[in-house]
């Protein structure tokens, strides 16, 4: 890891050398309060369909306080209706994400990669020419 990034969050050094204790035990990092220990069935959860400019979304949607979860399904020929300045984590579980930020740059992710913004930080809009499942938390 570059060391500018040690130098913002000082538990990546432990945890990038193994030691997850600090991370694990809250001393730093995202602070998730007010959420006790669940389990999701996503077989469950209501599918709720999102057209884009071409193709279409099925969300599977879970609130807890003020995180959203998502289970996120792309249809191929997929193009996002907006610029999305929302921040996310999201895992690209299946098939190809293209992720187009607004000053021009381009992702491509596939299954087992992952892509992070912060809120209001960079607009981007997401397609897919074959199809993408996603799992995000914002």
């Amino acid at each position: 890891m570059p060391d500018a990034i040690f130098e913002r969050f000082p538990a990546a050094r432990r945890f990038a050398a193994g030691d997850c204790r600090a991370l694990c035990e809250g001393r730093n990092g995202v602070k998730i309060v007010d959420l006790p220990f669940g389990v999701t069935d996503w077989s469950e959860i209501e599918r709720t369909e999102h057209a884009g400019d071409t193709g279409l979304a099925f969300w599977q949607t879970r609130h807890f306080g003020n995180l959203r979860v998502r289970k996120v399904e792309y249809t191929p020929g997929y193009t996002a209706d907006h610029w999305c300045s929302k921040g996310h984590i999201l895992l690209c579980l299946e098939g190809e994400l293209n992720t187009e930020l607004k000053d021009g740059r381009t992702f491509v992710l596939r299954p087992g990669m992952s892509y992070q913004v912060a809120d209001d930080a960079e607009p981007h809009r997401s397609s897919t020419p074959v199809g993408a499942k996603l799992f995000i938390v914002d």
